[in-house]
């Protein structure tokens, strides 16, 4: 068992997700309960994934948090890109999630790797 607040990846996601509620919150209000809250869902989803496997006995439990955390880390890349062409997303804001979000990715890789081996 790790602390994962001491995890590169889980720092850098985690301020992915402040960005990202940060970003939805000038979000038209219709979007609410719908692209507001699945793009908060799924940032926060990444970083919580990371801190429950790490509570997790064992690299192979571990190891499936952290591909779980990978999927969602490729849904939150997706919801950018469609708030970004609804025109919701400022494209500034946009590069600066895509970035983290595909660094995070590369990150998490890496780490499942790491674990697995």
């Amino acid at each position: 068992m790790q602390n994962y607040k001491e995890l590169k990846v889980w720092e850098k996601v985690h301020l992915f997700t402040l960005q990202v509620y940060e970003s939805t919150k000038l979000f038209s209000k219709e979007e609410l309960y719908g692209l507001t809250t699945l793009l908060r869902r799924s940032a926060s989803s990444i970083p919580a994934n990371i801190a429950e496997g790490c509570g997790k006995k064992g690299n192979q439990e571990f190891a499936h948090f952290l591909n779980i955390a990978l999927g969602s880390a490729n849904e939150s890349e997706y919801f950018p890109i469609l708030s970004k062409d609804l025109t919701y997303l400022k494209i500034v804001n946009f590069e600066i999630l895509f970035s983290i979000i595909n660094e995070v990715k590369t990150m998490l890789i890496a780490l499942i790797a790491k674990v697995r081996a």
